[in-house]
């Protein structure tokens, strides 16, 4: 992947805040370029065998051989997965759990933004089903793997829209194409109106997910999973591609002069995944103001802890993909 912005941050990390990952199976949502690409790329060469969860396309298949390319000694499966249908997610889990026998590191990375106002076929905004429900599908289907792993990791992957508003319950729903609408291009071209607040509500979800995961273990003594959190401040990726070919925002936006590459973009989850220091709950990006940075350890503001908030997403995930048993 070759990118004009200087990478200055993930070889800190790779050097002083990973560990070896051979024998190690690491899951990876989104793995076709971006952030996931990276983290699938590095914990490779690590030693890690590496499921990578796409969509079947042309896209999926040229990054897999771009992957072996990067590290011909990988060890890399595709599974076809994709988050806007719970069944392909269903089947993607039984896939992984018909040939591995532990799961040590999932990493839910893989996001849409700024989308416009429309359902997946089951019913569910676009944004939050891919976000959002189908990462706690995925994750609740595999959890039976990961408590056989000796110390697992389940990374998610918010972002600076996580700072806003509190979760709304309507947002969980069957409601997809009537939330709020597309909006107008000024409010789009500025990352406001209702795209974006439907982008907000789920990088806030991802967030208290992990800390709803933590509880919930720590009430179940369950101690050989760690939820972990990661954001990538502003990187350079095809997401921002993606949003403004649907008109979500400005491809040429000036702000994007404070982007950083994608491997330092994605050196918060890499940090996540193999850092032998990383405790529960630690919450990885750039700090100060976020945009760009080495991945430090942040404290997490108030929002992502609100026993509200996590209730409401809990709440409204397991009433769409059913209960998570522990």
């Amino acid at each position: 992947m070759s990118n004009q912005i200087e990478t200055k941050h993930l070889g800190d990390v790779l050097k002083n805040h990973s560990q070896d990952m051979t024998d190690k199976v690491v899951v990876i949502t989104g793995t076709t370029s971006g952030t996931g690409f990276v983290c699938a790329r590095e914990v490779a060469k690590k030693g890690a065998t590496v499921v990578l969860l796409n969509r079947a396309s042309e896209r999926s298949d040229s990054s897999i051989q771009q992957l072996k390319e990067a590290v011909p000694r990988g060890k890399f499966e595709g599974i076809t997965c994709d988050l806007q249908n719970f069944e392909s997610v269903r089947k993607a889990a039984e896939a992984i759990k018909a040939k591995y026998q532990t799961v040590d590191v999932l990493v839910n990375n893989a996001g849409v933004m700024a989308l416009k106002d429309q359902a997946t076929a089951d019913g569910y905004d676009v944004q939050m089903q891919t976000n959002v429900i189908s990462h706690f599908l995925l994750t609740k289907e595999l959890f039976p793997l990961l408590k056989k792993s000796t110390q697992a990791r389940i990374v998610n992957h918010s972002s600076m829209a996580r700072l806003g508003g509190p979760l709304e319950r309507h947002y969980f729903e069957q409601k997809g194409g009537d939330l709020g609408g597309d909006g107008t291009e000024e409010e789009n071209f500025s990352f406001q109106g209702p795209r974006w607040l439907r982008y907000h509500q789920t990088k806030l979800a991802n967030a208290n997910f992990t800390y709803g995961l933590k509880n919930k273990m720590e009430a179940s003594e369950i101690s050989n999973i760690v939820p972990l959190l990661a954001h990538p401040g502003l990187a350079k990726t095809k997401l921002q591609v993606t949003s403004a070919i649907d008109g979500g925002m400005d491809g040429q936006a000036e702000f994007m002069a404070m982007a950083q590459s994608a491997e330092d973009g994605a050196a918060g989850i890499i940090r996540a995944a193999m850092d032998p220091e990383a405790k529960p709950g630690d919450f990885f990006g750039p700090s100060g103001q976020g945009w760009n940075g080495f991945p430090e350890r942040l404290t997490p503001e108030d929002l992502l802890l609100d026993e509200s908030n996590i209730k409401i997403n809990w709440d409204g995930c397991e009433k769409a993909v059913g209960a998570f048993k522990f």
